[in-house]
């Protein structure tokens, strides 16, 4: 059986490969400062803006007007999530959702790690790959 520093080590490599194989490396260097402290202070309105506006483009084909409400039903179950801890559950999905969209290397259980582990540098990542896409229309 490893021990933990050997599963730290696997994950940290795989979470590395995962962030800088997709368009934006270095996601904060990239990201903007405004949704950068959005994603660490409130999470759940970063979430909430990526999934209404990923799945206008899944659905619709075309950018959402105006970015998306800021607070909706979403919003709100992710951030009482965001106190028990159990928010990054809800992130996986559309973790997934992005990456296969865009291409993006990785597994479910990358998904995960990112996700529970690196929740504000995954949402400004996923934030990002969506604004690409919006950008070229």
């Amino acid at each position: 059986m490893a021990d933990i520093k050997q599963l730290v080590a696997i994950g940290t490599s795989k979470i590395a490969r995962s962030i800088g194989t997709g368009s934006v490396i270095g996601v904060f260097a990239y990201g903007t400062a405004s949704t950068d402290c959005w994603s660490v202070w409130c999470p759940c309105v970063v979430y909430s803006k990526n999934r209404q506006r990923l799945h206008s483009l899944q659905n619709q084909g075309t950018p959402l007007p105006g970015g998306g409400e800021r607070y909706d039903k979403q919003c709100c179950i992710y951030g009482a999530l965001v106190f028990t801890g159990f928010c990054w559950a809800m992130q996986i999905r559309t973790r997934a959702e992005v990456r296969e969209r865009y291409g993006i290397r990785g597994d479910s259980s990358e998904d995960c790690i990112i996700s529970l582990c690196y929740r504000p540098l995954a949402l400004t990542q996923e934030r990002r790959e969506i604004e690409l896409e919006e950008n070229s229309f």
